[in-house]
């Protein structure tokens, strides 16, 4: 029951037990306290009363006539609250007197059972000149002394509910107006999960509220943005990849069809030499030298764009070998440069993708050094860190240039890193070009 009120409803809830348990406290206390209250105060009276009876009863010797002095005194006393006071002649019993608490005042019959207080009783015989008059019976009477701590507590009850009210209803109104803004978060919230990421937040209420309207809003910022990158990144992938369709188509086009074509036509020489009389051998020979030549050229070319497709030896080599046979050879191919890589050891379980990645990675990066940096060293380091690969490529040539722009190459490396998670950073200096990729080994993407 508690998990399903709201915050609101649990301080309200909350509130009305701390007033309830405090009012209950204080109304124990004075029931508590009645008891030996009354005690005390039956006590004091009684003690007191007898003291002044016993002074009077003195100055009876005195009185032309005691007997009737005395019952005038008697009767005067009869309106004292707290005690009563009556005249015991010997042999008999005097009646009780009445309470004289009002019956609007009188405390319940319950309250008066659990103060229970013991009545006291005190004697004070009457003798004037030898003779006993009988006695001055003092009794006390607490039912004045409940009728008032009665009246006590019901005014503590009743101005303790309206304390409690007014406490209350102020308490709720700042409540309510310092939740007031979690109805503005939550509402931006719905609005950020519907794709309104300009919403923003007004930054009110509690430092604590204000700061989570700052943080929802840097929230927003952070998933536009995202949000923008993710669809800039999937039109530039798409661009991409219609380039390089139209690369290897023009690669196709340009470099495969002159050789098909001059197979072709070689193949035709072949038949109409077979279907002479007397076929030239020295041509025939001369047509199939020509047409293994060829061959042999076309296999290169169709290993280059499977290459580029795919890297040969990654799937089956595995990636610490096909980057050394990537660097084996750059190294036949620019002899001049010396090309130095590193690979730890233990690079830890990656997939397909990300293997593919770092593999692109270093591809790219080494064929912007020999093609543009004029470098006479290249280092290469692939080290796993945590839950990542961090691949690092450094040159000593001449660096960017200010004006530099990232070309396909580059800009296709980054979305590919950017794709699962990862950073690309490309730093220059006089002392060359580093680019340094940290790409997440996490990510369970398919291979594109």
């Amino acid at each position: 029951m508690w998990r399903a009120l709201s915050l609101k409803a649990r301080l309200t809830l909350l509130l009305a037990l701390l007033l309830l348990a405090g009012l209950v406290v204080n109304i124990g206390r004075l029931v508590l306290e009645a008891g030996p209250r009354v005690a005390a105060e039956d006590q004091s009276v009684v003690r007191l009363a007898r003291e002044f009876m016993a002074v009077l009863v003195v100055d009876l010797a005195e009185a032309p006539d005691p007997e009737a002095r005395l019952a005038r005194i008697v009767g005067d006393l009869s309106r004292l609250r707290h005690v009563s006071i009556v005249h015991e002649m010997d042999g008999e019993s005097p009646a009780p007197r009445a309470s004289r608490a009002p019956a609007d005042h009188a405390p319940p019959a319950w309250f008066v059972r659990l103060v229970h207080p013991e009545q006291t009783i005190s004697r004070v015989p009457v003798t004037i000149d030898g003779r006993s008059l009988g006695a001055l019976v003092i009794a006390s009477d607490p039912i004045d002394e409940m009728a008032e701590i009665w009246d006590g507590i019901v005014t503590q009850i009743e101005v303790g509910a309206a304390i409690a009210a007014v406490l209350f209803a102020i308490t709720m109104a700042v409540v309510t107006r310092a939740l007031a803004p979690l109805r503005q978060i939550a509402g931006a919230m719905l609005r950020i999960e519907g794709g309104d990421y300009a919403v923003r937040v007004t930054p009110t209420g509690s430092p604590e509220l204000a700061d989570i309207c700052t943080r929802l809003n840097h929230l927003a910022a952070v998933l536009g943005a995202a949000v923008e990158d993710k669809r800039r990144l999937a039109e530039r992938v798409v661009s991409l990849q219609d380039v390089e369709r139209r690369e290897i188509a023009r690669e196709l086009h340009d470099e495969f069809g002159p050789f098909l074509f001059a197979l072709r036509a070689h193949g035709s020489a072949l038949l109409r030499s077979a279907g002479t009389a007397a076929p030239d051998v020295a041509a025939i020979r001369t047509h199939g030298e020509a047409m293994l030549a060829q061959l042999g050229q076309l296999q290169q070319l169709n290993r280059r764009v499977l290459e580029r497709l795919r890297p040969a030896g990654l799937s089956e080599l595995g990636l610490r070998e096909a980057l050394g046979a990537q660097l084996r050879w750059w190294r036949e191919a620019h002899p001049g440069i010396r090309v130095e890589m590193t690979v730890a050891p233990a690079l830890g379980a990656m997939n397909e993708t990300v293997e593919l990645t770092v593999y692109r990675v270093v591809q790219e990066a080494l064929t912007n050094v020999f093609r543009h940096a004029g470098a006479t060293r290249v280092t290469v380091a692939v080290t796993p860190g945590g839950d990542a690969v961090t691949v690092r490529v450094q040159d000593d040539g001449a660096g960017l240039a200010a004006d530099h722009r990232s070309g396909l190459g580059l800009t296709g490396m980054r979305e590919r890193v950017l794709a699962l998670g990862g950073t690309v950073n490309v730093t220059s200096a006089a002392q060359g070009v580093t680019v340094e990729a940290r790409i997440p080994t996490s990510e369970t993407v398919s291979p594109a």
